[in-house]
């Protein structure tokens, strides 16, 4: 066990200094001598089941008892996402004289070698940025673009027709395979980030991911339960097997690796070098680009090279509303993260209708009522998000009128305090999704909020052969309905579940909002808000809180099992369909606070809070 210890210690202190992770690596192989490893570990759940999983959890000492560690504190910089390995890259890139922008590139290439089936080069890629020398927020838009081939009559042709018991987004839409495939935006969100605001290069911010893909890493539990492949073949009424090149690329031997199993990538790790080399244009042109295309082709698609060569994301103005007293800034269409503004501003408006005399901290969350209006206000805020969201270029959003205060107050009679509504016609459609996020802080009081993502795990389960990449499926978010704003188009943008938010109070800087998780972001940053503003709640107790995902279309209230336990009955003879679940899909926060030290009130007293959700593998790491 000294041994184990000894090694664990020295990978830290070469991760968090600056050091060869290549060396730390090698050390850690050459202790592990035969007769010194630990015996292969069960996991919870397998047979025959370790004796521990009887065990019960402990207590802490002091706080909230059920908080699953303490707020992380630095007073210089900050790194949070979903992955130590990807955390602590990035801190060393602030270590290295690097900014949070640059720390949240390192962060993401990290990702996509440590976390891939949620993160990689084939997905997209939103930002909120907050430059302290401007004291202004920047919101990047590098979400990719339908190939100029997708048309709904060539899907109709191939099979794929509107389903009406899906009146939302990804309605007759495959949702893996090469068809719904666009244009990845990440590589440009990414060049766009650093040239407009970083101050290390590509070569720079990229090489820890391309050591982790080149040399391995080891595959947590939690990350080897994500590490499925999804079925993406054949073209037509997709999918019964997986894609070979996929298999090939993405498992050992044939099978997920185990926790605990070194993984490498070469190919991704090729694919970073040419990044590193040629920037953007080494995705989107050249050699990479052609591989693309000629995949595409040869399943069926229609992504052209001069889809890739003419892709642009944007710079675009946030969604904006004020919640008590506090402006919350999240992003506009065709994101769905606009939802919270429109949630927050209904509970805000209606909640004295709702419940005369009462606050949501005073009604509480052990309260079944407190969880009834929750959910009733998401709601109505989805309503809106399902009949208005899809790309802006090509369809008027009217964003000023639902987010206003007069349009939220005009909706609150829509809402019985005592039953559940219903949303919409009977539908039996779940929106599919998982992603990461991430935040960084810097010592200049720079901050990011950032999301990235494949869309499901795994994406379109559709591998660029020789590249590692793993291809996006964000077009399975259209739908096939004609008569939808959001629907399917070239050159189009979809519906997008990315969701990264960012709250100012006065005028500074007070949080980043990020929450994992399809269609959970939009109504877990609302939660997550409530759970600060209204609650109290510290940035680790919000994010270890017991939440709800609620379905819009299939209209099922999913509560985490504490939480159905405690308040499910009562919900469900309030006419909810309720539905006991584990965190799996309930999302992942990754957030940074400022702070100021409470015995002195002078500007350099300031630090950062972070906290990490448990129901990941995170770690917030800060100086």
């Amino acid at each position: 066990m000294q041994k184990v210890t000894i090694v664990a210690t020295v990978q830290l202190l070469f991760m968090v200094s600056g050091g060869s992770c290549v060396f730390a690596q090698t050390l850690a192989g050459a202790q592990a001598q035969p007769g010194a490893q630990m015996p292969p570990r069960a996991a919870c759940g397998a047979e025959p089941q370790p004796a521990f999983c009887s065990a019960v959890r402990g207590v802490r000492a002091e706080g909230w008892p059920a908080q699953s560690r303490s707020e992380v504190m630095a007073q210089h910089g900050m790194v949070v996402t979903s992955q130590p390995l990807a955390a602590q890259a990035g801190l060393q890139i602030l270590l290295r004289g690097g900014n949070a922008i640059d720390a949240a590139v390192a962060t993401a290439a990290v990702l996509n070698v440590v976390e891939p089936m949620m993160v990689g080069v084939g997905g997209d890629l939103f930002a909120v940025i907050y430059i302290a020398k401007d004291k202004k927020t920047y919101v990047l838009n590098a979400s990719g673009t339908a190939p100029s081939g997708a048309t709904v009559a060539h899907f109709n042709t191939l099979g794929y027709h509107w389903n009406p018991k899906n009146w939302g987004p990804s309605s007759g839409m495959p949702l893996t395979g090469i068809l719904p495939v666009t244009v990845p935006g990440a590589v440009w969100g990414w060049q766009a980030a650093l040239k407009r605001f970083g101050k290390l290069t590509f070569k720079e911010v990229l090489e820890p991911a391309v050591q982790y893909a080149e040399k391995g890493f080891p595959v947590s539990e939690r990350i080897a339960h994500d590490w499925r492949l999804p079925n993406a073949l054949p073209l037509e009424k997709c999918c019964t097997e997986p894609d070979p090149e996929s298999v090939k690329t993405w498992y050992v031997n044939g099978q997920p690796p185990r926790p605990g199993q070194i993984f490498k990538n070469a190919d991704l790790a090729r694919t970073l070098r040419l990044l590193q080399a040629k920037g953007a244009d080494g995705f989107y042109k050249g050699d990479i680009a052609a591989a693309i295309v000629a995949k595409s082709w040869a399943l069926g698609g229609t992504m052209t090279l001069k889809d890739l060569a003419n892709f642009k994301g944007k710079w675009v103005e946030p969604a904006r509303v004020q919640y008590h007293g506090v402006d919350i800034l999240e992003l506009p269409p065709p994101s769905q993260a606009w939802a919270t503004n429109e949630y927050l501003n209904i509970l805000q408006a209606c909640l004295p209708q709702w419940a005369p005399g009462e606050s949501l901290a005073s009604l509480g969350p052990t309260n079944p009522k407190y969880w009834h209006l929750m959910v009733e206000a998401k709601k109505l805020a989805y309503a809106d998000l399902y009949r208005y969201n899809a790309d802006p270029d090509f369809v008027a959003v009217p964003l000023a009128k639902l987010l206003s205060e007069s349009y939220a107050a005009s909706l609150c009679g829509k809402i019985d305090p005592q039953h559940a509504a219903t949303p919409g016609p009977e539908g039996d459609f779940t929106l599919p999704g998982d992603t990461i996020v991430l935040s960084a802080a810097d010592s200049d009081g720079n901050m990011v909020s950032w999301v990235n993502s494949n869309f499901g795990v795994f994406g379109s389960g559709i591998t660029v052969p020789g590249f590692g990449i793993m291809l996006h499926n964000r077009g399975a978010l259209f739908t096939l309905n004609p008569r939808s704003p959001n629907v399917l188009e070239p050159r189009k943008r979809p519906f997008n579940t990315l969701s990264a938010g960012f709250a100012m109070r006065g005028g500074e800087p007070l949080m980043t909002v990020t929450l994992m998780g399809g269609d959970m972001q939009a109504q877990g940053h609302a939660q997550l808000l409530v759970n600060i503003l209204d609650l109290g709640a510290n940035l680790q107790a919000a994010a270890d809180m017991a939440r709800f995902r609620h379905s819009q279309v299939a209209n099922v209230l999913n509560l985490e099992t504490p939480l159905y336990e405690l308040v499910g009955p009562q919900l469900a003879a309030m006419g909810h369909s309720v539905k006991s679940v584990n965190g799996e899909d309930l999302g992942g926060v990754q957030a940074i606070m400022v702070a100021t030290d409470p015995g002195s009130a002078a500007p350099g007293d300031r630090y950062y809070r972070a906290g990490s959700d448990f129901r990941k593998d995170g770690q917030a790491v800060g100086w």
